[in-house]
């Protein structure tokens, strides 16, 4: 266990509930729960900018990869795009009058998706036209990821289920099962040839994406695993409990170091692209930052 000090500061008025580093490095932009989306200066942390819109929290951020845009999905039952850095609002997206708690960009950039509760998944070009819209689950969906081609759309939540969905017909190609109760935490690896998914009982399953069968489980339960979100390069991987933080090397999938984190209630975490830094955001309005050096220097 390591008791390393992370940089602390108050970040938003109610749970910093995402969390997400530029390409560049040089700006750490973070969402509440006080409706606010906010631009910190990398390394020294201090606000460079706000985004206010939302009538409600501000549950996840996406940028798109050339990075002019950004997506945020809220409470307040919209996806809203924004210029950026700048903040100008482009477009207030309504699918269904339901929370959106998970964004989403294509890697080809020209399509957001967002996952919402009730169960529906949407995709819209960047210009605010809808290019299909999915009644993927029956009950809330939690995340959503895009296949590195572009070609599938994954979507899970409530149910447990992992559904896959060819795009832009929003054809369902299959699902998978073996999650208990829920599963969240989608992200494709490899080049787009293994998906991984964390389900509710706390095992972190990989996919071949060929045969869309398991090919892997880990059992995190006695980690107390909520959370999962992988290093740029996919050489590391961060798991969130309560109170505590789970460094993994993905070459073995051993847990390197146990963090303790200084909050119980933790939410969006993020790598910086260059490894440096990790960020979390967490419900005492705080993001913690790490220098993951100081870890590497304890071996």
């Amino acid at each position: 266990m390591m008791d390393k000090d992370p940089i602390t500061f108050e970040a938003h008025e109610n749970y910093v509930l995402d969390v997400l580093f530029t390409s560049d490095g040089e700006t750490l932009i973070s969402s509440g729960m006080d409706n606010l989306i906010k631009l910190w200066s990398v390394p020294d942390w201090q606000l460079k900018g706000v985004f206010e819109g939302h009538a409600h929290s501000a549950n996840s951020i996406a940028l798109s990869p050339d990075e002019k845009t950004l997506a945020s999905g809220s409470s307040d039952q919209t996806l809203k795009l924004w210029s950026f850095p700048e903040g100008r609002e482009l477009h207030t997206l309504q699918d269904r009058k339901k929370t959106v708690p998970a964004v989403a960009f294509s890697h080809n950039g020209r399509w957001v998706a967002a996952g919402s509760y009730g169960g529906r998944a949407v995709v819209w070009n960047l210009s605010g036209e809808q290019v299909v819209g999915i009644k993927a689950n029956p009950k809330n969906l939690s995340s959503i990821a895009f296949s590195p081609d572009d070609k599938i759309l994954a979507t899970t939540g409530l149910g447990a289920e992992i559904k896959l969905w060819s795009l832009p017909d929003g054809e369902q190609i299959t699902e998978l099962s073996g999650h208990e109760i829920a599963a969240w935490s989608l992200r494709f690896i490899k080049g787009g040839g293994q998906l991984v998914s964390l389900g509710y009982e706390q095992t972190i399953k990989f996919w071949d994406t060929k045969t869309w069968t398991e090919i892997h489980s880990i059992d995190t339960k006695a980690y107390g695993v909520k959370g999962l979100k992988f290093s740029p390069d996919e050489q590391r991987a961060v798991t969130s409990a309560e109170g505590k933080l789970h460094l993994w090397s993905t070459d073995t999938w051993k847990v390197e170091y146990e963090i303790v984190a200084g909050a119980k209630a933790l939410y969006g975490m993020d790598f910086s692209p260059d490894g440096k830094w990790l960020a979390v955001g967490a419900a005492d309005k705080k993001i913690r930052v790490w220098e993951l050096a100081l870890f590497n220097a304890a071996k």
